[in-house]
């Protein structure tokens, strides 16, 4: 069972951004009609098997009148329609935005250009490369890499955005519609959605921050056997990990004392020069596991090919095996978010082009047309209008889970533990629109307010390892208890079922294990891809579950769970490149 089950979407999109789109659609229920030209697919790759998993296929040639025909009546009954071509071309065929509001009023119609309607560039056939460039995506310098040189990645980062935004809105949309009867139109410029993944604040003019404390404990460091790991001290284990490692005696010299090495950079830098030493002392697999056990995070800086074959990535799901016509067992990422009580699921292979062509067409005939909607000005207000979220989260991930809600006109507050001083990082970015008031959770005090919120709010997000909320009896099984119908959120950095559900972790962590930052290396040192995407892109897919739990609760009156993760999301973001089956050359670019 999906959230979207009986929802009929109609995917006119190419490259990326649009037939991913329509696999997340598809992910959750949605009956998912692929339309082709009659060469096939713009882009001929083995990434489009998951893409149009669990989609129905159709051949039609725009360019021939009686198969535009054949589009407009399948328009009329369906519930969205989602398309990727430059803004006017699909007006100029008769399959425009307008001209599908009036054959079916209650369409939600998706666009994702490259550069908007009203952007002067709209006219430019953008696909990734060029929004990539556009929006400085290229540009190494304004990083802190890359010599002067445009540094290329093998991600395709505006698309996914894009795809990701574009799977929010619709939700969102159908909400609206199950509320208030109305369709409506959505433009998702790829340019636009590029954006959201560079969102952290910058304040021009500004004197650079100084060094985080603990920063010269952090990164990627060579191990005993050639290979990396990605350490980061910035947790409450980190004298775990230094009882673990054996240094206990650097005490003495202070360099243990973070304060200490961020006032005097000699001493920084021979702590520095140490620790690379110290990592050489054991295989990468050994650090990981040893770190573990302390409690701290680290990685090893996997290719793809291997964490596909992990423990953990399989018995997470966020990697699952699929048996495609074409490429006979594959792997491919697995459904992202995940929903307890509408779980959704890859409901068969990519199908052969134009396999469904005759069950499609029949259906053409069979929807009705639906009555225009009278006084629809009397009905305009947000998406999210009178939805109430207690926002838990802290650094990127889930605050811009609730930031994304707030944009939609929920009534979102932010609970800040005043224990953690006054100013966060990205503050003014991730937590813009919301309200704000600081509880300490970990006291009896504080959990009863919190119960007090509780009893007018809709949705709860949170982001913390599992287990841990739950150690605060504030988890999804207790507060249900007093909210039956909450929708209730949780985002971590490795998901909530597997061997490694309970580790701590960030951004970097998610970029090592899965393959990002070794692709991203070249023949050297891993290195963090551009920006935070794993955080931004996993408070949009929270964002995105939270809309379909709250489409299902207007439906049914029942809440639920929606579990996201990092490093589901950083499987979602490589869907153009993780697939690995029998004869598979791992080829694409990097560097």
């Amino acid at each position: 069972m999906g959230a979207l089950d009986g929802i009929k979407v109609l995917d006119f999109g190419q490259f990326v951004a649009g037939p991913l789109t329509g696999m997340l659609l598809a992910d959750q229920g949605a009956d998912v009609v692929k339309i082709d030209p009659p060469e096939g697919p713009c882009w001929d790759t083995p990434a489009n098997s998951t893409w149009n998993r669990g989609k129905r296929s159709i051949v039609l040639d725009l360019k021939d009148l009686s198969d535009v025909e054949r589009a407009q009546a399948l328009i009329a009954s369906a519930d969205v329609l989602l398309e990727n071509f430059r803004p006017g071309v699909m007006d100029r065929l008769g399959l425009g935005a307008e001209a599908a509001a009036s054959a079916n009023p209650r369409l939600v119609y998706c666009s994702i250009p490259g550069f908007a309607s009203d952007d002067p560039r709209a006219a430019i056939p953008a696909w990734e490369g060029i929004v990539a460039a556009a929006t400085t995506n290229f540009r190494g310098p304004l990083f802190g890499a890359g010599n002067g040189l445009p540094i290329y990645t093998a991600i395709p980062i505006a698309s996914s955005f894009a795809a990701f935004e574009s799977a929010v809105s619709i939700a969102m949309a159908l909400g609206v519609r199950e509320r208030d009867g109305v369709g409506q139109r959505i433009e998702v410029p790829m340019f636009d959605a590029m954006f959201a993944a560079f969102s952290r604040q910058r304040i021009h003019n500004a004197d650079p921050p100084p060094p985080a404390l603990g920063s010269t404990w952090s990164g990627q460091f060579e191990c005993k056997d050639g290979r990396w790991v990605m350490f980061g001290s910035a947790n409450s284990n980190f004298r775990e990990f230094v009882e673990a490692a054996g240094i206990a005696s650097w005490d003495e010299e202070g360099l243990i004392d973070w304060e200490r090495l961020a006032r005097d950079p000699g001493l920084a830098a021979e702590q520095r020069r140490r620790t690379v030493e110290l990592f050489k002392t054991r295989t990468a697999q050994q650090w990981e596991d040893d770190i573990a056990i302390a409690g701290s995070e680290c990685a090893v800086c996997r290719a793809s090919a291997e964490w596909l074959d992990h423990t953990h990535a399989r018995e997470s799901k966020m990697v699952i095996e699929v048996q495609d016509p074409k490429f006979g067992k594959m792997l491919q990422p697995g459904v992202n978010p995940r929903l307890s009580g509408t779980p959704g699921e890859v409901r068969g292979p990519a199908p052969a082009l134009d396999q469904h062509r005759d069950e499609v067409l029949s259906e053409a005939n069979g929807g009705s047309q639906p009555a225009p909607v009278e006084n629809i000005d009397d009905t305009l207000r947000s998406a999210l209008d009178g939805v109430r979220v207690l926002d838990l989260c802290i650094i990127l991930a889930g605050p811009t889970c609730g930031r994304t809600l707030a944009e939609f006109g929920a009534d979102v507050i932010k609970i800040d533990d005043p224990n953690r001083g006054p100013t966060i990082a990205s503050h003014n970015t991730v937590n813009r629109g919301k309200r704000s008031i600081l509880l300490d959770l970990k006291k009896e005090e504080g959990r009863d307010v919190f119960w007090r919120l509780l009893e007018d709010a809709d949705v709860v997000v949170q982001n913390n390892r599992k287990g841990r909320i739950e150690a605060l009896g504030l988890g999804y099984d207790e507060v249900r208890k007093r909210k039956s119908d909450i929708v209730y959120a949780s985002l971590n950095a490795y998901g909530h079922i597997g061997p490694w559900a309970e580790r701590p972790g960030h951004e970097q962590f998610a970029q090592a294990t899965t393959g990002m930052q070794a692709r991203f290396e070249g023949d050297g040192q891993p290195q963090l891809q551009p920006h935070p995407i794993n955080d931004f892109s996993t408070g949009l897919l929270g964002a995105y579950g939270v809309a379909l739990a709250l489409l299902h609760r207007k439906r049914t009156g029942e809440g639920q769970h929606v579990d996201g993760a990092l490093a589901y999301t950083a499987m979602t973001l490589q869907s153009a490149i993780v697939q690995d089956y029998d004869g598979k050359t791992w080829d694409e670019p990097r560097g």
